[in-house]
């Protein structure tokens, strides 16, 4: 279910902050459960981003079990925690996530710059209780893990970026907040290569959500967490790009880029420009990648205007005799 609906016009609403206070829940608790589609938001009608229909509050009020069942819901736990709930050691629950087996939902940094994975402990609780995995908590662990963790494998990162794209697609309202939630996850170069045009390009970057916020841009919080929310494997770009294009071509369709009125929109196959008129934000795109264009800006010659003569000293004599005489003579 998507964490966004559209409710009637008018509904009264509250805000996320009162609605969190309401349903007895954290702020952080509260934006995990709009993420994993537990409580729905509707548009502020004054534009002022995101709102709680007091029926929906209504409605989570009178769920059974209320508030445990939705405070459970959203319980996200770090490592230890994690270990406790399904049995084993901090350290084979480790092993565990990096392969795979368990998925985290969130991160932070703490304050060393250390990675910590929070995790779903209702998720954590249904994976131990599953007799399938029982091989997997207890004995030796298996060759095909260890194998896995020998060659450095930790899908951590990966998972959490999959997961985290499945939230943000189910909460897309049309194409272009798919396509902006898809190019989040690419690198800048890679999404210029598939959007060449930069009235595309900049329309797109309206609808492609922030990363987690972590220290100002730039510093090493944030550019570790940059290479955590951006793929990196080669498998996962290419998905993501044949994603990101599918997109485009549905949102173009749906409703095209704006663009100044004397700007064509480009043409499939355009002519290869020259250095001097590509774009400079596609300057580190790949040559092998298709190439799409802008059409020409007309370039307006100004019309010649007057230029106003110099005098020359002769004719400034001239000038000034001729009126000096023109004063004698009157004056005679």
């Amino acid at each position: 279910m998507s964490g966004h609906t559209v409710m009637p016009a008018h509904a009264p609403a509250r805000s996320l902050s009162r609605a969190a206070r309401e349903l007895g829940l954290k702020r952080s608790e509260f934006d995990l459960a709009v993420n994993l589609g537990r409580i729905r938001t509707v548009p502020d009608e004054g534009g002022g981003g995101r709102r709680v229909a007091c029926a929906e509050i209504d409605r989570l009020l009178r769920s059974p079990g209320f508030p445990e069942t939705l405070a459970d819901s959203v319980q996200a736990v770090g490592t230890t925690e994690g270990a406790q709930i399904v049995g084993v050691p901090p350290a084979r629950f480790t092993r565990l996530a990096k392969v795979g087996l368990v998925v985290p939902v969130k991160f932070y940094l703490n304050r060393y710059r250390a990675v910590v994975w929070l995790y779903l402990a209702e998720e954590l609780r249904q994976f131990a209780h599953d007799g399938n995995n029982a091989f997997l908590l207890t004995g030796r662990t298996p060759d095909w893990i260890r194998g896995q963790l020998a060659a450095g494998q930790d899908l951590r990162p990966r998972n959490w970026r999959g997961r985290h794209l499945g939230l943000l697609l189910r909460q897309a309202e049309g194409p272009w907040q798919q396509a902006g939630a898809l190019a989040a996850f690419l690198d800048p170069a890679q999404v210029a290569e598939i959007v060449s045009d930069p009235y595309e390009r900049s329309h797109l970057n309206r609808f492609r959500p922030a990363p987690p916020a972590h220290g100002v841009p730039g510093s090493p919080a944030a550019q570790l967490v940059e290479k955590i929310t951006t793929a990196d494997g080669a498998d996962e770009i290419g998905w993501l790009r044949s994603d990101l294009a599918r997109a485009l071509d549905e949102a173009r369709t749906h409703q095209p880029a704006p663009r100044p009125a004397n700007i064509a929109t480009p043409t499939p196959f355009p002519a290869q420009a020259t250095p001097s008129e590509a774009d400079p934000a596609v300057v580190t795109a790949s040559a092998s990648a298709p190439q799409t264009g802008t059409a020409p800006v007309p370039v307006v010659t100004p019309a010649p205007t007057s230029v106003e003569r110099v005098s020359t000293p002769d004719e400034r004599r001239n000038s000034r005799g001729g009126l000096l005489g023109w004063l004698r003579r009157r004056g005679a």
